[in-house]
């Protein structure tokens, strides 16, 4: 035996979607019912552990050898649950994902959606929900079920036939995923990425749950104030609903179609009083959410810890991360002073204190959401992040010699930016200079093609930019940075010969190919970036583009349209992912366990005694096949996660 397909299906009383499979599994009355499974291709075989029949002990071995290959879709979960059932923690060594092999190639993270793509003749069945749903889930006790709280085997006898059936053709559709796909393996560089985020997430991260019970509590006290401060204002019943909110504006001479964030914060503007109050009020309620605590105390394990917050390969262009449950990588900003005292006023409860010394309780509370992840007693976080790592990295695959320059020596982008696009001395643009500003702004907004529009998405408008001063600032940057605007129109002109000529090109050490229905570019690692069933359209403009299918932004599978900005996009944020990867195992190999990564940063659980120059160093080293590009790492300690 050389590889073993599995699929499992399971129950537990707990949440799934709310908590995550390690507290799933956790649970008291979690049991794996169902386990299919495939040994090197061949017919499926379903073992009903339900109704009391046994794995074979050859199965249960392969299960524990590392020399036997464990497939499955969206591994972690079968992984993580088998664990529970054995009794021993299983490592992810032996394990691959056939979910992130449908990712590197482009495909839907979902296996009946990759199934659809790929055309496959046994798809997943459809009514596998439904099933789920009864046999997997806890039901409601009724006249009509007898009062039980769960559906056994012998409960629905058919419907439990149709389940094992479901259980099998998910390994069937699996296999068949494992075979289409052949042509194309998942590098062994990608797998060992893929076994150091199993063991990050099987590593997990300590949260301070008195620090986030105490936050849900202030919260609702908070909420109740502004709730009663509303009513007093307007005698709304309900100041929570908007229908009424927006009755009572309307009524008080003020018109609006919605009372959306962005709505009220242009809204406030203007407003006159009482409105004004009442608005500011509104925005304080918005931001009074506690989302992320709440789900912090259904996700935790019961050894504190919060696990599987990371998805390997989620951005399945780029292959970055991305967040699950907490979604660490989305986290609201930190800007306090004095983090540390609030921290310490709302964890041991001085609420009356906390109003008094701060003008917003919710906002305090957001900006805290990050303090709540802790190192473990006696031992200290290091949080290390590449520094302007797209933009160096950009600047490494246009050769644009000034910013090379400028990473070699004092690191100041948006200063020497700024320098080049307005003819200062770069002397004479200090911190706080509208130069500095314009200069950053730029950089932020134009790297990947963007224009006018690019600038007013990143507030340019908001932060003192003039609107005739938009398109000049654009002009400015592009004349300032030629060579990576050719960068842009070198890798579309590539781009477009290899699909019009279903042919290779190359640019800028970037090498792109179109076959077998797929456009796959290679980056400087190896890593490839894949795009399906690519062809020459026409894009809004009415000028020929590369468009091919994908998940856009409505996570519906339809065809987009790129070009060769955009392309660059996906290259430079690929290269940057490879780059942490290559740093985030060179960390592990010494020593310095990972607990958590969020963007180009990594957060490391370590003792006091571990060196953070040393932690730099090492992120800072650049890999064999990036010879010539500069890197720096910067990072702090601290006794709870934060922004530096």
């Amino acid at each position: 035996m050389r590889n073993l397909s599995i699929d499992v299906e399971t129950y537990s009383g707990a949440n799934l979607s709310k908590c995550g499979v390690y507290k799933y599994s956790e649970s008291p009355d979690f049991e794996i019912m169902l386990f299919s499974y495939s040994v090197d291709g061949s017919p499926v075989k379903t073992v009903d552990i339900a109704s009391r029949e046994r794995l074979p002990e050859e199965i249960i071995k392969a299960l524990t050898d590392p020399l036997v290959m464990k497939w499955a879709f969206n591994a972690q979960f079968e992984r993580v649950c088998l664990s529970r059932y054995l009794g021993q923690g299983l490592t992810p060594d032996s394990w691959r994902c056939t979910m992130v092999w449908a990712a590197y190639m482009g495909l839907p993270l979902s296996l009946e959606g990759a199934g659809v793509v790929l055309g496959l003749e046994k798809q997943k069945l459809k009514e596998g929900k439904d099933l789920i749903r009864y046999f997997s889930m806890p039901c409601k006790p009724s006249n009509t079920n007898g009062g039980r709280t769960r559906n056994l085997p012998g409960d629905a006898p058919d419907k439990w036939a149709q389940f094992k059936a479901y259980n099998a053709r998910d390994v069937e559709t699996e296999v068949a995923i494992q075979e289409r796909l052949q042509k194309f393996p998942v590098p062994m560089e990608e797998w060992r990425n893929y076994v150091l985020d199993q063991k990050i997430n099987d590593r997990g991260i300590c949260l301070d749950m008195d620090l986030v019970y105490e936050a849900i509590r202030c919260n609702e006290q908070a909420r109740a104030a502004l709730t009663t401060a509303m009513r007093a204002l307007t005698q709304v019943d309900n100041p929570n609903s908007v229908a009424q909110m927006k009755a009572w504006l309307a009524e008080n001479g003020l018109e609006t179609d919605t009372l959306g964030k962005a709505a009220v914060k242009e809204l406030l503007k203007t407003a006159p009083e009482p409105l004004g109050q009442v608005l500011a009020l509104r925005q304080a309620l918005a931001k009074s959410s506690v989302k992320k605590y709440t789900t912090m105390t259904s996700a935790i394990c019961k050894d504190g810890r919060a696990r599987g917050l990371l998805q390997f390969y989620g951005a399945n262009r780029t292959g970055r991360w991305a967040g699950r449950l907490i979604q660490v990588q989305n986290l609201p900003q930190n800007h306090l002073p004095d983090l540390a005292v609030a921290r310490s006023l709302v964890k041991f409860g001085n609420f009356a204190a906390l109003d008094m010394l701060y003008s917003s309780v919710p906002e305090v509370l957001s900006e805290l959401i990050r303090t709540a992840f802790v190192p473990r007693s006696g031992l200290q976080f290091l949080v290390a992040d590449f520094s302007a790592i797209e933009a160096r990295v950009i600047a490494w695959l246009a050769g644009e010699t000034w910013r090379n320059e400028v990473f070699a020596s004092h690191g100041k982008i948006y200063e020497a930016s700024a320098s080049q696009m307005f003819h200062v001395p770069i002397d004479e643009i200090t911190k706080g200079s509208p130069l500095r500003q314009k200069g950053k702004i730029a950089e932020l907004a134009l790297g990947y093609g963007g224009s006018v529009g690019a600038l007013k998405a990143m507030c340019a408008l908001e932060m003192g930019v003039s609107e005739d001063e938009l398109q000049p600032l654009v002009t400015a940057w592009r004349s300032a940075n030629h060579n990576i605007v050719q960068l842009w129109w070198d890798v579309d002109e590539a781009a477009m010969t290899a699909v019009r000529e279903r042919t290779s090109a190359d640019t800028h050490g970037i090498h792109l190919e179109c076959k077998s229905g797929m456009l796959f570019i290679i980056l400087p690692s190896g890593r490839q970036l894949s795009y399906v069933k690519p062809r020459i359209g026409e894009n809004r403009f009415g000028n020929e583009c590369v468009t091919y299918e994908g998940i856009r932004s409505t996570k519906k599978w339809e065809r987009i349209e790129t070009y060769g900005p955009k392309l660059v996009e996906n290259i430079v944020q690929a290269i940057s992912r490879d780059l942490l990867c290559h740093a985030m195992r060179r960390l592990e190999d010494v020593g310095f366990p990972i607990v958590m990564s969020v963007h180009d940063e990594v957060v490391l659980e370590v003792a006091s005694s571990v060196s953070l120059e040393e932690v730099c160093r090492i992120m800072a080293e650049t890999p064999p096949w990036a010879k010539g590009l500069l890197l720096r790492a910067d990072g702090y300690a601290c006794p709870f996660y934060k922004k530096d």
